[in-house]
């Protein structure tokens, strides 16, 4: 008997507003306030469901940590 090869699913490029909070480690909530405010990640709705791009939250992430090294030497 062979063993079978794990299958790992691909990460998704769409992430949901849940998925998205997980991954910034941050309350939903939150996510919601940063949206009615115009800021935060950029995302969008598709339907009814907002969504956010993997890429855009780890660039949002990127230029956060820069804007607070920004000041440092």
């Amino acid at each position: 008997m062979t063993a079978q090869p794990t299958r790992h699913e691909p990460t998704p490029d769409l992430l949901t507003i849940t998925e998205a909070a997980e991954l910034l480690r941050a309350p939903v909530a939150t996510l919601r306030y940063w949206r009615h405010l115009g800021t935060g990640p950029r995302s969008f709705r598709l339907g009814r469901r907002v969504l956010y791009r993997r890429d855009d939250l780890h660039a949002w992430i990127d230029a956060l940590h820069q804007q607070a090294n920004a000041g440092r030497p």
